[in-house]
Protein backbone atom coordinates (compact mmCIF):
# COMPACT_ATOMS: atom_id res chain seq x y z
CA UNK A 1 0.00 0.00 0.00
CA UNK A 2 1.09 3.42 -1.13
CA UNK A 3 2.29 4.98 2.37
CA UNK A 4 1.81 8.58 1.79
CA UNK A 5 -1.89 8.14 0.79
CA UNK A 6 -2.10 6.41 4.47
CA UNK A 7 -0.30 8.57 6.12
CA UNK A 8 -1.94 11.84 4.53
CA UNK A 9 -5.03 11.51 5.39
CA UNK A 10 -7.88 13.85 7.81
CA UNK A 11 -10.55 11.92 9.41
CA UNK A 12 -14.17 14.79 9.65
CA UNK A 13 -16.01 13.80 12.24
CA UNK A 14 -17.82 17.04 13.26
CA UNK A 15 -20.18 19.25 10.85
CA UNK A 16 -17.99 22.35 11.41
CA UNK A 17 -14.69 20.14 10.24
CA UNK A 18 -17.22 19.08 6.91
CA UNK A 19 -18.02 22.51 6.55
CA UNK A 20 -14.48 23.90 6.57
CA UNK A 21 -13.00 21.35 4.09
CA UNK A 22 -15.93 21.86 1.60
CA UNK A 23 -14.83 25.62 2.11
CA UNK A 24 -11.67 24.81 0.80
CA UNK A 25 -12.22 22.41 -2.03
CA UNK A 26 -15.28 23.95 -3.32
CA UNK A 27 -12.89 25.62 -5.93
CA UNK A 28 -11.21 22.98 -7.50
CA UNK A 29 -11.99 21.19 -10.97
CA UNK A 30 -11.42 17.72 -10.15
CA UNK A 31 -12.43 15.68 -6.87
CA UNK A 32 -11.74 11.87 -6.41
CA UNK A 33 -14.68 9.93 -4.19
CA UNK A 34 -15.51 6.26 -2.44
CA UNK A 35 -17.75 5.08 -0.29
CA UNK A 36 -17.75 2.08 2.46
CA UNK A 37 -21.24 0.44 3.14
CA UNK A 38 -22.36 -1.83 5.37
CA UNK A 39 -24.13 -3.89 3.17
CA UNK A 40 -22.77 -7.35 3.85
CA UNK A 41 -23.41 -7.12 7.92
CA UNK A 42 -27.20 -5.33 8.09
CA UNK A 43 -30.75 -5.20 6.31
CA UNK A 44 -30.85 -2.04 6.02
CA UNK A 45 -27.48 -0.93 4.58
CA UNK A 46 -25.79 2.95 5.01
CA UNK A 47 -23.12 5.01 3.80
CA UNK A 48 -20.73 4.76 6.44
CA UNK A 49 -17.69 6.50 5.36
CA UNK A 50 -17.40 8.58 2.35
CA UNK A 51 -13.95 9.50 0.82
CA UNK A 52 -12.41 12.35 -0.82
CA UNK A 53 -9.61 13.51 -2.07
CA UNK A 54 -8.77 16.85 -4.05
CA UNK A 55 -5.85 19.36 -4.29
CA UNK A 56 -3.35 16.94 -1.95
CA UNK A 57 -5.88 16.82 0.65
CA UNK A 58 -7.32 13.73 1.46
CA UNK A 59 -10.24 13.15 3.70
CA UNK A 60 -12.46 10.61 5.37
CA UNK A 61 -15.95 11.67 6.24
CA UNK A 62 -17.75 9.96 8.89
CA UNK A 63 -21.29 10.27 8.12
CA UNK A 64 -22.27 8.01 11.52
CA UNK A 65 -20.63 10.68 13.52
CA UNK A 66 -21.34 13.78 11.04
CA UNK A 67 -25.33 13.14 10.49
CA UNK A 68 -25.98 15.78 8.25
CA UNK A 69 -23.80 15.41 4.63
CA UNK A 70 -26.36 18.69 3.06
CA UNK A 71 -22.89 20.83 2.65
CA UNK A 72 -21.75 18.30 0.06
CA UNK A 73 -24.73 18.35 -2.05
CA UNK A 74 -24.28 21.47 -4.21
CA UNK A 75 -20.47 20.16 -4.79
CA UNK A 76 -21.79 17.40 -6.17
CA UNK A 77 -23.76 18.80 -7.72
CA UNK A 78 -21.29 21.34 -9.55
CA UNK A 79 -20.95 20.64 -13.10
CA UNK A 80 -17.66 22.85 -13.16
CA UNK A 81 -16.51 20.19 -10.52
CA UNK A 82 -15.44 16.86 -12.26
CA UNK A 83 -16.10 14.24 -9.46
CA UNK A 84 -14.16 10.62 -10.18
CA UNK A 85 -15.14 7.66 -9.10
CA UNK A 86 -14.63 3.79 -9.81
CA UNK A 87 -17.22 1.35 -10.26
CA UNK A 88 -19.81 4.69 -9.36
CA UNK A 89 -23.00 2.73 -9.72
CA UNK A 90 -23.79 1.59 -6.21
CA UNK A 91 -22.12 4.77 -4.86
CA UNK A 92 -24.65 6.92 -6.88
CA UNK A 93 -27.47 5.22 -5.85
CA UNK A 94 -26.62 5.40 -2.25
CA UNK A 95 -25.48 8.84 -2.20
CA UNK A 96 -29.13 9.59 -3.33
CA UNK A 97 -30.56 7.17 -1.15
CA UNK A 98 -29.05 8.46 2.31
CA UNK A 99 -28.25 11.68 1.35
CA UNK A 100 -29.84 12.60 -1.17
CA UNK A 101 -26.62 14.07 -3.17
CA UNK A 102 -27.26 14.37 -6.79
CA UNK A 103 -24.11 13.79 -9.12
CA UNK A 104 -23.50 16.00 -12.20
CA UNK A 105 -20.20 15.93 -14.14
CA UNK A 106 -19.14 12.70 -13.12
CA UNK A 107 -16.01 10.74 -14.23
CA UNK A 108 -15.88 6.85 -13.99
CA UNK A 109 -12.47 5.27 -14.02
CA UNK A 110 -13.64 1.72 -14.45
CA UNK A 111 -15.88 2.79 -17.57
CA UNK A 112 -13.08 4.74 -18.94
CA UNK A 113 -11.03 1.35 -18.60
CA UNK A 114 -13.41 -0.86 -20.37
CA UNK A 115 -13.55 1.77 -22.89
CA UNK A 116 -10.15 1.24 -23.19
CA UNK A 117 -10.07 -2.10 -23.91
CA UNK A 118 -9.07 -3.09 -20.41
CA UNK A 119 -9.44 -7.18 -19.33
CA UNK A 120 -9.12 -6.29 -15.69
CA UNK A 121 -11.04 -3.34 -14.98
CA UNK A 122 -11.20 -3.38 -10.35
CA UNK A 123 -9.76 -0.73 -9.15
CA UNK A 124 -6.43 -2.60 -7.67
CA UNK A 125 -5.73 -4.24 -11.29
CA UNK A 126 -5.98 -0.69 -13.07
CA UNK A 127 -3.72 1.01 -10.71
CA UNK A 128 -1.31 -1.96 -10.38
CA UNK A 129 -1.38 -1.83 -14.60
CA UNK A 130 -0.99 2.04 -14.62
CA UNK A 131 0.93 2.68 -11.54
CA UNK A 132 2.93 -0.60 -10.76
CA UNK A 133 1.20 -0.08 -7.14
CA UNK A 134 -0.32 -2.87 -5.19
CA UNK A 135 -3.27 -1.70 -3.23
CA UNK A 136 -4.21 -3.44 0.01
CA UNK A 137 -7.40 -4.96 -0.39
CA UNK A 138 -7.79 -7.04 3.22
CA UNK A 139 -10.41 -4.66 4.30
CA UNK A 140 -12.46 -5.05 2.08
CA UNK A 141 -15.44 -7.44 3.24
CA UNK A 142 -15.18 -5.95 6.78
CA UNK A 143 -18.22 -4.36 8.75
CA UNK A 144 -17.63 -0.63 8.37
CA UNK A 145 -20.65 0.17 10.68
CA UNK A 146 -18.38 -0.83 13.79
CA UNK A 147 -17.24 2.07 15.93
CA UNK A 148 -14.24 3.54 16.81
CA UNK A 149 -12.87 1.84 13.22
CA UNK A 150 -9.49 0.28 13.56
CA UNK A 151 -6.91 3.14 11.99
CA UNK A 152 -5.76 0.17 9.48
CA UNK A 153 -9.18 0.68 7.93
CA UNK A 154 -9.25 4.18 7.82
CA UNK A 155 -6.06 4.22 6.03
CA UNK A 156 -7.03 1.55 3.59
CA UNK A 157 -10.38 3.94 3.15
CA UNK A 158 -8.26 6.70 2.16
CA UNK A 159 -5.98 5.02 -0.18
CA UNK A 160 -8.84 4.09 -2.16
CA UNK A 161 -9.19 7.79 -3.18
CA UNK A 162 -5.50 8.48 -3.74
CA UNK A 163 -5.14 7.38 -7.27
CA UNK A 164 -7.98 8.53 -8.83
CA UNK A 165 -7.16 11.87 -10.14
CA UNK A 166 -3.97 10.75 -11.50
CA UNK A 167 -5.76 7.69 -13.11
CA UNK A 168 -8.42 10.24 -14.43
CA UNK A 169 -6.20 12.06 -16.40
CA UNK A 170 -4.11 9.58 -17.64
CA UNK A 171 -7.25 7.76 -18.84
CA UNK A 172 -9.13 10.90 -20.19
CA UNK A 173 -5.57 11.45 -22.45
CA UNK A 174 -5.79 8.30 -23.79
CA UNK A 175 -9.20 8.39 -24.56
CA UNK A 176 -9.08 11.65 -26.28
CA UNK A 177 -6.23 9.76 -28.66
CA UNK A 178 -8.81 7.55 -29.62
CA UNK A 179 -11.30 9.42 -30.05
CA UNK A 180 -13.54 7.99 -27.63
CA UNK A 181 -13.76 10.53 -23.96
CA UNK A 182 -17.07 11.68 -25.65
CA UNK A 183 -18.12 8.27 -25.88
CA UNK A 184 -17.46 7.77 -22.06
CA UNK A 185 -18.71 11.45 -21.11
CA UNK A 186 -21.88 10.54 -22.50
CA UNK A 187 -22.33 6.57 -20.58
CA UNK A 188 -21.07 8.73 -17.54
CA UNK A 189 -23.91 11.21 -17.54
CA UNK A 190 -26.26 8.49 -17.88
CA UNK A 191 -24.55 6.95 -15.08
CA UNK A 192 -24.86 9.86 -12.76
CA UNK A 193 -28.72 9.58 -13.07
CA UNK A 194 -28.94 5.96 -11.71
CA UNK A 195 -31.11 5.67 -8.57
CA UNK A 196 -32.33 3.09 -5.83
CA UNK A 197 -34.87 0.41 -6.99
CA UNK A 198 -38.10 1.19 -4.80
CA UNK A 199 -39.39 -1.88 -3.19
CA UNK A 200 -43.00 -0.89 -3.02
CA UNK A 201 -45.96 -2.95 -2.44
CA UNK A 202 -45.18 -5.62 -5.19
CA UNK A 203 -44.70 -9.44 -4.92
CA UNK A 204 -40.78 -10.01 -3.33
CA UNK A 205 -40.85 -12.82 -5.89
CA UNK A 206 -40.42 -10.17 -9.23
CA UNK A 207 -36.89 -9.17 -8.19
CA UNK A 208 -36.22 -12.94 -7.88
CA UNK A 209 -34.21 -14.78 -10.29
CA UNK A 210 -35.66 -18.06 -11.57
CA UNK A 211 -39.15 -17.29 -10.08
CA UNK A 212 -40.78 -16.69 -13.42
CA UNK A 213 -40.20 -20.60 -14.56
CA UNK A 214 -42.30 -21.60 -11.60
CA UNK A 215 -45.68 -22.91 -11.59
CA UNK A 216 -48.33 -20.58 -9.94
CA UNK A 217 -48.55 -23.01 -6.37
CA UNK A 218 -44.62 -23.22 -6.61
CA UNK A 219 -44.91 -19.40 -7.01
CA UNK A 220 -47.09 -18.63 -4.33
CA UNK A 221 -45.11 -20.78 -1.60
CA UNK A 222 -41.67 -18.98 -3.04
CA UNK A 223 -43.82 -15.30 -2.03
CA UNK A 224 -44.28 -17.12 1.32
CA UNK A 225 -40.49 -17.94 2.29
CA UNK A 226 -39.16 -14.59 0.60
CA UNK A 227 -41.32 -12.60 2.94
CA UNK A 228 -40.63 -14.87 5.71
CA UNK A 229 -36.93 -14.78 4.73
CA UNK A 230 -37.82 -10.59 5.10
CA UNK A 231 -39.03 -10.56 8.42
CA UNK A 232 -36.52 -12.64 10.33
CA UNK A 233 -33.74 -9.75 8.08
CA UNK A 234 -35.52 -7.61 9.55
CA UNK A 235 -35.51 -8.45 13.09
CA UNK A 236 -32.59 -9.87 13.26
CA UNK A 237 -30.62 -6.94 11.15
CA UNK A 238 -28.79 -9.12 8.84
CA UNK A 239 -28.62 -9.41 4.78
CA UNK A 240 -31.57 -11.41 3.14
CA UNK A 241 -28.68 -13.72 2.37
CA UNK A 242 -27.41 -14.13 5.36
CA UNK A 243 -30.60 -15.75 6.81
CA UNK A 244 -31.38 -18.21 3.74
CA UNK A 245 -29.64 -18.21 0.54
CA UNK A 246 -31.87 -17.88 -2.84
CA UNK A 247 -30.84 -21.50 -4.19
CA UNK A 248 -32.25 -22.73 -0.82
CA UNK A 249 -35.66 -21.26 -1.36
CA UNK A 250 -35.72 -21.73 -4.70
CA UNK A 251 -34.95 -25.58 -3.97
CA UNK A 252 -37.82 -25.99 -0.97
CA UNK A 253 -40.37 -23.76 -3.19
CA UNK A 254 -39.50 -26.33 -6.84
CA UNK A 255 -39.79 -29.49 -4.84
CA UNK A 256 -42.84 -28.01 -2.64
CA UNK A 257 -41.21 -29.25 0.43
CA UNK A 258 -43.96 -29.10 3.29
CA UNK A 259 -42.34 -31.43 5.56
CA UNK A 260 -39.26 -31.07 7.79
CA UNK A 261 -38.15 -34.25 6.44
CA UNK A 262 -38.73 -33.42 2.83
CA UNK A 263 -36.76 -30.07 3.62
CA UNK A 264 -33.93 -31.94 5.22
CA UNK A 265 -34.05 -34.60 2.14
CA UNK A 266 -33.97 -31.48 -0.19
CA UNK A 267 -30.44 -30.79 1.42
CA UNK A 268 -30.37 -27.06 0.93
CA UNK A 269 -30.07 -25.94 5.05
CA UNK A 270 -27.83 -26.54 7.37
CA UNK A 271 -28.85 -28.90 10.21
CA UNK A 272 -28.80 -25.88 12.37
CA UNK A 273 -31.08 -23.92 9.92
CA UNK A 274 -33.58 -27.04 9.78
CA UNK A 275 -33.09 -27.22 13.53
CA UNK A 276 -34.57 -23.83 14.04
CA UNK A 277 -36.74 -22.60 11.41
CA UNK A 278 -37.89 -25.96 9.63
CA UNK A 279 -41.49 -26.60 10.86
CA UNK A 280 -41.88 -22.69 9.82
CA UNK A 281 -41.04 -23.23 6.64
CA UNK A 282 -42.59 -25.94 5.98
CA UNK A 283 -45.76 -24.83 6.73
CA UNK A 284 -45.47 -21.95 4.75
CA UNK A 285 -44.60 -24.47 2.27
CA UNK A 286 -48.19 -26.34 3.66
CA UNK A 287 -50.29 -23.14 3.22
CA UNK A 288 -49.32 -22.22 -0.51
CA UNK A 289 -50.31 -26.03 -1.32
CA UNK A 290 -53.85 -25.49 0.38
CA UNK A 291 -54.23 -22.27 -1.01
CA UNK A 292 -57.52 -22.44 -3.39
CA UNK A 293 -56.55 -21.93 -7.34
CA UNK A 294 -58.26 -18.57 -7.38
CA UNK A 295 -55.78 -17.27 -4.72
CA UNK A 296 -52.74 -18.45 -6.70
CA UNK A 297 -50.27 -15.68 -7.86
CA UNK A 298 -49.36 -15.27 -11.41
CA UNK A 299 -46.12 -13.76 -12.78
CA UNK A 300 -46.91 -11.12 -15.16
CA UNK A 301 -45.98 -11.89 -18.91
CA UNK A 302 -45.01 -9.10 -21.22
CA UNK A 303 -47.55 -9.51 -24.46
CA UNK A 304 -44.22 -9.69 -27.22
CA UNK A 305 -45.55 -7.22 -29.91
CA UNK A 306 -45.70 -8.76 -33.51
CA UNK A 307 -42.57 -7.98 -35.04
CA UNK A 308 -41.14 -8.47 -39.21
CA UNK A 309 -40.49 -11.53 -39.71
CA UNK A 310 -36.96 -10.14 -41.32
CA UNK A 311 -36.20 -9.09 -37.93
CA UNK A 312 -34.06 -11.87 -36.68
CA UNK A 313 -31.71 -11.62 -40.11
CA UNK A 314 -31.27 -7.99 -39.35
CA UNK A 315 -30.37 -8.85 -35.58
CA UNK A 316 -27.99 -11.53 -37.12
CA UNK A 317 -26.76 -8.82 -39.54
CA UNK A 318 -26.39 -6.07 -36.96
CA UNK A 319 -24.38 -8.84 -34.68
CA UNK A 320 -22.11 -9.58 -37.48
CA UNK A 321 -20.86 -5.79 -38.16
CA UNK A 322 -20.91 -5.09 -34.10
CA UNK A 323 -18.16 -8.37 -33.48
CA UNK A 324 -16.08 -7.19 -36.46
CA UNK A 325 -15.93 -3.76 -35.01
CA UNK A 326 -15.46 -4.63 -31.77
CA UNK A 327 -12.58 -6.69 -32.52
CA UNK A 328 -11.49 -4.14 -34.32
CA UNK A 329 -11.07 -1.92 -31.49
CA UNK A 330 -10.25 -4.38 -29.19
CA UNK A 331 -13.48 -3.77 -27.55
CA UNK A 332 -15.90 -5.68 -25.43
CA UNK A 333 -19.09 -6.25 -28.36
CA UNK A 334 -21.64 -5.50 -25.35
CA UNK A 335 -20.16 -2.11 -24.43
CA UNK A 336 -20.24 -1.09 -28.41
CA UNK A 337 -24.23 -2.59 -28.54
CA UNK A 338 -26.06 -4.62 -26.54
CA UNK A 339 -28.56 -7.48 -27.47
CA UNK A 340 -31.33 -5.24 -26.39
CA UNK A 341 -30.10 -2.11 -28.47
CA UNK A 342 -29.04 -4.00 -31.92
CA UNK A 343 -33.16 -6.08 -31.27
CA UNK A 344 -34.38 -2.54 -30.67
CA UNK A 345 -32.69 -1.06 -33.88
CA UNK A 346 -33.76 -4.16 -35.73
CA UNK A 347 -37.63 -4.15 -34.95
CA UNK A 348 -37.68 -0.23 -35.72
CA UNK A 349 -35.23 -0.44 -39.00
CA UNK A 350 -34.40 3.17 -39.05
CA UNK A 351 -33.77 4.81 -42.36
CA UNK A 352 -31.95 7.93 -41.72
CA UNK A 353 -29.94 9.11 -38.92
CA UNK A 354 -32.92 11.24 -37.03
CA UNK A 355 -34.70 8.17 -36.71
CA UNK A 356 -31.76 6.15 -35.21
CA UNK A 357 -31.23 8.71 -32.49
CA UNK A 358 -35.26 7.89 -31.75
CA UNK A 359 -34.30 4.07 -30.95
CA UNK A 360 -34.87 3.82 -26.87
CA UNK A 361 -31.57 3.82 -24.90
CA UNK A 362 -29.79 4.88 -28.42
CA UNK A 363 -26.45 6.99 -27.23
CA UNK A 364 -25.63 10.03 -29.62
CA UNK A 365 -21.85 8.66 -29.66
CA UNK A 366 -23.06 5.38 -31.05
CA UNK A 367 -24.84 7.10 -34.00
CA UNK A 368 -22.32 9.60 -34.39
CA UNK A 369 -19.71 7.28 -34.83
CA UNK A 370 -21.53 4.25 -36.34
CA UNK A 371 -24.93 5.38 -37.13
CA UNK A 372 -23.82 5.65 -41.16
CA UNK A 373 -22.20 1.91 -40.74
CA UNK A 374 -25.65 0.91 -39.13
CA UNK A 375 -27.41 2.23 -41.87
CA UNK A 376 -25.55 0.64 -44.46
CA UNK A 377 -25.97 -2.94 -42.97
CA UNK A 378 -29.84 -2.34 -42.88
CA UNK A 379 -29.67 -0.97 -46.45
CA UNK A 380 -27.77 -3.99 -47.57
CA UNK A 381 -30.32 -6.52 -46.45
CA UNK A 382 -32.76 -7.88 -48.98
Amino acid sequence: MNTLAASSYHLIRTPAELQQFVDRISREKILAVDLEADSMFHYQEKVCLVQMAGNGENVVIDPLEVNDLSPLAPLFKDKRVCKVFHGSDYDVRSLYRDFSIEIDNLFDTQLASMFLGEQETSLGAVVNNRFGIQLDKRYQKKDWSQRPLPEGMVEYAASDVFHLIPLARLLMDELEQKRRLDWVREECAYLSKVRPMENGSEPLFLRFRGAGHLPRRNLAALEGLLQYRKELAVKKDRPLFKVFSNTALLKIATEMAQTQQTIEAARCLSAKQIRIYGQSLAAIVKRANDLPASDLPTYPRKRRPSVSPNVPDRIKAIKSWRDALADRLQLDPALMFNKALMTAIAVKKPSDIQSLRMVEDMRNWQVDAFGKDILDVLCSLP
